[in-house]
């Protein structure tokens, strides 16, 4: 290594902020920025600021937070009882002034913007649960150390806590002394460095060990409800019908199909609302849009499902946390819906005003800014909200769960592959149940709808991460809204 290179020779330490006392002098943008960046870390920290002019958002958190406020100038006194201090003032030369009073008393100071009088620095920091990670340029490069922060932040899955929890665990049932504990650690995470490609082969033949395990079960029974319910004359007249009903109109499914398809597949949403706000559009009543968009999504999300296992994009703990209760709220969504056909004239607006809110909800969450996210805990509630809702409006599963799921700190990736094999069991669910209150209707449209989403679903499995996903979200919720008011009011 050559003599002349420059090195970053800080030493990084995390405090534990909450047994210091803070003093910031400045209340302005920066001041705000240094508040919350305390606060996101070290909630309990005792803060005193001190400044001329205290802007509102730092006044709003105050009531939440240790913080006391003094608007007025700086005192040498604010400098007493003190163990770090911060200066966020548009002045230097009160900066550099603040600076050698805090040396003098010898307490650490960070003076903003002017890293020849800072003690230390704030870093960039990355947090998922109990891993904290800080970055620094010393100094050079605030911004830089911004863009590494938000790699680390998408590099780092959201599920890492869990195995840091494990792992406690785990050393709690250790024995020996420190070093022997080391050793056993060591020869437990070993498989970390295994090769990837055996560890994955690994883990997928245990997704599908489940998801066949689950299946099996599922298909004998479906077998023997068609056998019950569709007996061979029976299925035969179907298939006559079927025949003869065949059009042109059936190419216009296949494209909304494979349209909604795509969309679903690479965002974890929108097949229902896109396939069933085009099928009203047509004339066709709520439930029975409903009926053919799940009796389609039982083929389009199945070869979704599996195709996002084969990528290797489902997370087995959330996928069996969502699907009992999706189940259930799918079960009673399609038996209210199909038990007041009647009363179409009523819910067909409402439905409409369903899809037209579920729009607005995609673009909001599209456009949405990155704030503190609280990772979900109630998901069983979530589930069943959404498998309901999904039946009642022929849609909503993925906008309902995927992006509260996303919105609340999960692995978008995990997330739109677990939410789209749950979806397999969501749409069987709700299907079964309108063929046993209303029959099976619309061949053609169900048909037209499984070519076009069979086509799609390995391609949109492929291109998950690959597309801009809030360009997408916008146009999606743009033409449910403009196709929603379209049915309201045209």
């Amino acid at each position: 290594m050559s003599t002349t290179e420059v090195k970053n020779t800080l030493f990084p330490v995390f405090l534990k902020l909450e047994n210091f006392r803070v003093l910031i002098v400045g209340g302005g943008k920066v001041g705000l920025e240094k508040v919350t960046a305390i606060i996101n870390n070290s909630p309990a920290t005792k803060i005193t600021l001190v400044a001329t002019h205290v802007s509102e958002e730092i006044k709003s958190i105050q009531s939440n937070y240790n913080i006391t406020i003094h608007q007025r100038s700086f005192k040498e006194t604010d400098l007493n009882d003190i163990d770090l201090v911060i200066v966020a003032v548009n002045n230097r030369e009160t900066s550099i002034e603040i600076k050698q009073l805090a040396q003098q008393k010898h307490i650490l100071a960070n003076v903003a913007d002017t890293p020849d009088q800072c003690d230390f620095y704030l870093g960039s920091i990355v947090q998922k649960g109990n891993v904290k990670i800080a970055v620094s340029t010393n100094g050079k490069s605030p911004t830089l150390a911004k863009r590494i922060r938000e790699t680390f932040e998408e590099s780092f899955p959201n599920d890492i806590n869990e195995s840091l929890d494990n792992l406690t665990k785990v050393r709690g049932y250790l024995s020996g002394d420190f070093t022997e504990k080391v050793k056993q650690l060591n020869a437990i995470t070993s498989v970390l460095s295994s090769n990837p490609k055996k560890l994955k082969e690994t883990t997928i033949s245990k997704k599908r060990i489940w998801t066949y395990s689950l299946s099996i079960p599922l298909l004998l029974i479906l077998g023997y409800l068609l056998s019950h319910f569709l007996p061979p004359d029976i299925l035969g007249g179907y298939a006559y019908r079927f025949t003869q009903s065949i059009d042109s109109s059936i190419f216009l499914y296949i494209l909304a199909g494979f349209t909604a398809q795509m969309i679903d597949g690479a965002l974890g949403m929108a097949y229902g609302v896109t396939a069933t706000t085009f099928l009203l559009s047509f004339g066709i009543t709520p439930a029975a849009s409903s009926a053919s968009v799940h009796a389609s999504e039982v083929f389009t999300s199945g070869v979704s499902g599996l195709m996002h296992l084969k990528f290797g994009n489902v997370n087995n703990k959330l996928f069996k946390s969502l699907l009992i209760p999706g189940v259930i709220g799918a079960i009673l969504g399609a038996y209210i819906l199909s038990s007041f056909e009647q009363y179409n004239y009523i819910i067909k607006p409402l439905v409409s005003t369903y899809t037209l809110i579920l729009g607005v909800i995609i673009i909001f969450k599209a456009l949405q800014k990155d704030k503190v996210r609280q990772r979900i805990k109630r998901i069983f509630p979530l589930a069943m909200v959404g498998g309901f809702l999904d039946s009642i409006g022929g849609g909503g599963w993925g906008p309902i769960v995927s992006s509260t799921l996303i919105a609340r700190g999960r692995n978008p990736r995990y997330t739109i592959g677990s939410v789209n094999l749950a979806e397999f069991f969501i749409a069987l669910s709700s299907s079964l149940t309108f063929v046993t209150i209303i029959g099976l209707t619309h061949w053609t449209i169900i048909a037209g709808l499984i070519i076009g989403g069979v086509i799609a679903a390995p391609i949109a499995a492929y291109i998950a991460n690959k597309i801009p996903t809030k360009s997408i979200m916008i146009l999606v919720g743009i033409v449910v809204i403009i196709l929603s008011l379209k049915r309201l009011f045209f």
